[in-house]
């Protein structure tokens, strides 16, 4: 199931780019977290973009 994206946005590209930015450091402390054991990656990203895009909804507005 796909989930809605915040990279669908069309407004401000510095504020999609900061998204991606916040998706990516979430995503890195993720893996962090448990050792970097490889095989997690897709999951973590998601997480990750999941969490930012639930947090900072009110940006895209």
């Amino acid at each position: 199931m796909k989930h809605e994206s915040l990279y669908d946005y069309s407004g401000d590209p510095d504020l999609l780019n900061k998204f991606r930015e916040m998706v990516a450091v979430n995503a890195y402390y993720r893996a962090e977290k448990r050792g970097f054991e490889p095989g997690h990656e897709m999951e973590d990203w998601h997480e990750a973009e999941l969490e930012i895009t639930n947090t900072y909804r009110y940006w895209f507005q």
